[in-house]
């Protein structure tokens, strides 16, 4: 069974960095496209980024530049590292992860299967 929990989530001031993880269980990380999405309150989830299963990655406009994901495959763990953090960043992150290899659609939540519990982010101005 597919587990993925989430941490390192926190409140932060603008410009800040904060870097999340997301250990993963029941499954090997590196063989599987997995990603970080946000939903703040009231908007929809959003796609962050995402690493495929041949290390590339791909980012949200919004973030790119600021945020960098990455996978330790020793640990099994997905990372997303932010910095210059923004107050519209605030939102509820989730880790997840794809059964089958979502090309050009990786940074959309329907592309994904499993789900972790979420770690809130809050940057203040």
């Amino acid at each position: 069974q597919v587990q993925l929990a989430e941490s390192g989530g926190g409140s932060v001031q603008a410009g800040g960095s904060l870097r999340l993880s997301c250990a993963a269980s029941g499954m090997t990380a590196s063989s599987r496209y997995m990603g970080w999405l946000r939903q703040a309150p009231g908007k929809e989830r959003e796609g962050v980024a995402a690493i495929r299963t041949d290390g590339s990655t791909i980012y949200a406009d919004s973030v790119k530049g600021r945020f960098t994901i990455s996978r330790d495959n020793a640990k099994n763990t997905l990372y997303l590292q932010m910095n210059d953090l923004k107050p519209e960043d605030t939102a509820m992150y989730y880790c997840a992860v794809s059964l089958w290899s979502p090309r050009t659609r990786e940074l959309l939540q329907g592309s994904y299967n499993y789900w972790g519990q979420g770690t809130q982010v809050t940057v203040s101005s």
